[in-house]
């Protein structure tokens, strides 16, 4: 055989070889795959139950887009309550897919979901997506809707009364006591671990002694309810639970720190507890609105704090913070004069968002003269559900609202960073009108019209709304304002 032929004959054998490779797939590159595992902890146990979920964590080189988590409980053992998914139950066997706000999981990222349980039998047999829950395969697409709980928590245990100027609680028995029993001047701290309970006081401070409630951000606060027959009008009753985190109701001069509510209908409800001030607290994961000063509650001040993912129930009345009441809820809530009269609130340097699904601040009719200054507004995940489509929605009178910061992004609905209405009452006021903006920053995300956008115009000839020149708009539809500029 010669040189040339041996060439020739080496040159056919590899090109055969890859033909061959090529029909069975052997130099075929591997496709990006999202690769799921989930682990499972509990985050509590008490007398009969235990309250715990998994962090499910995508270990490819591509999003996982839909999770479903599955396992069996043993006999005398059930899930009671679940949050951040939506269960499926046949027999012993359960069922967890994501929530809308929690399916796709980017390369390196976790979503997680809770629940708890009566008994004490643990998880068996877990998978996800089909696989081993120790390391799954690709995912796929499963069917989003929202999440419901019923309530359950610790049985009712019995627990003397504190007493002192310093009263240290580490049980949700403890917190209880504490907050029926608070005088003015006392500090309740609150030791790093979960209360799950109904935590509602009706003691109020004073402005020269205020009662301090603390705790630093891993001490939660979780209520499991309602349960029981509401009132009419939401007011604390003997054997009914609101569902509240927590509750201030006829309790004014209190100083809430640090603390972390999560888990509950609503997140921190204060209602006719004027002179309350929030401070550096953690609010997320609420079937309703983060927090609502309501019922006259004037003259409060929430600071410093983050809330996120709101509205996983009801996404329309999943506001971040919620200043007085709508007009059409003034029988129950108009304390004042037959109005909500959340007058003076201030709201200051607060992280809100993502994924409240509604507004991150509404400011309601009737109330007068708040300040909304220097939070950061993060708007992925707004639900376009009753009219929420902003940043705030601003009904009340002369309030001040500047050097905000304010994005947009995908998800969610959006039309334009702060919007402006004004609605009829009676009693009347110039609702909507006599309100300023001024240095506040917005990036519509090419998704809103105006960065502010009035509607009272004709509505409030006189007591004008103001836009200054020094707001600030990026990425917007239309431009800064609809109405001239002041400079």
């Amino acid at each position: 055989m010669s040189p040339r032929s041996a060439v020739f004959l080496g040159t056919a054998t590899v090109s055969a070889v890859a033909v061959a490779l090529a029909l069975t797939g052997g130099v075929t590159a591997q496709a990006a795959a999202a690769n799921l595992s989930a682990a499972f902890a509990q985050s509590s146990v008490w007398t009969g139950g235990y309250g715990g979920g998994y962090t499910i964590a995508n270990r490819g080189d591509a999003p996982a887009v839909g999770w479903a988590v599955e396992f069996d409980l043993p006999a005398g053992s059930a899930v009671t309550s679940s949050w951040s998914s939506v269960k499926t139950q046949t027999g012993q066997h359960y069922k967890f897919t994501n929530a809308g706000f929690n399916g796709t999981i980017a390369p390196g990222a976790t979503a997680s979901f809770g629940f708890n349980v009566s008994g004490a039998g643990l998880p068996a047999a877990c998978t996800v997506n089909g696989a081993a829950c120790t390391g799954g395969g690709q995912v796929t697409t499963t069917p989003t809707t929202t999440a419901t709980r019923t309530s359950t928590r610790p049985p009712a245990t019995t627990t003397t009364p504190p007493s002192g100027d310093v009263v240290s609680v580490s049980t949700a028995a403890q917190l209880q006591a504490a907050l029926a029993n608070a005088a003015p001047g006392q500090a309740i701290k609150l030791a790093a671990g979960t209360y799950r309970g109904s935590f509602v006081t009706t003691k109020p401070g004073t402005a020269a002694k205020p009662i301090t409630l603390s705790g630093p951000s891993n001490a939660v606060l979780i209520n499991d309810g309602p349960s029981g027959d509401a009132p009419d009008c939401p007011a604390p009753t003997a054997g009914w639970d609101s569902g509240y985190g927590l509750w201030l109701s006829g309790a004014p001069y209190w100083n809430l720190t640090g603390f972390t509510v999560q888990e509950s209908k609503k997140g921190i409800v204060v209602d006719d507890s004027p002179h309350t001030t929030i401070d550096g607290v953690t609010v997320h994961h609420v079937d309703e609105e983060a927090i609502h000063f309501r019922r006259s509650s004037a003259d409060s001040v929430l600071k410093n704090s983050t809330i996120t993912y709101t509205g996983l129930v009801q996404p329309g009345y999943g506001e971040g913070v919620y200043l007085g009441s709508a007009n059409s809820n003034w029988a129950c809530h108009g304390n004042s004069g037959g109005v909500d009269r959340g007058d003076r609130i201030q709201v200051l340097d607060n992280h809100i968002g993502p994924f409240i699904a509604a507004e991150p601040i509404d400011v309601k009719e009737g109330t007068f003269s708040g300040v909304i200054r220097g939070n950061t507004f993060d708007g992925r995940g707004i639900s376009g559900e009753n009219s929420a489509d902003s940043w705030i929605d601003v009904k009340g009178i002369g309030y001040t609202i500047e050097d905000n910061t304010g994005t947009f992004s995908a998800p969610g609905t959006f039309a334009n960073g702060y919007e402006n209405h004004n609605t009829s009452t009676s009693p009347s006021f110039d609702n909507g009108c006599g309100n300023v903006w001024r240095g506040n920053k917005s990036d519509l995300g090419g998704a809103g019209d105006y960065a502010i956008k009035i509607s009272s115009v004709s509505k409030c000839s006189a007591n004008p709304n103001v836009v200054y020149a020094s707001n600030t708009v990026a990425n917007a539809r239309s431009g800064l304002t609809n109405i001239p500029v002041t400079p």
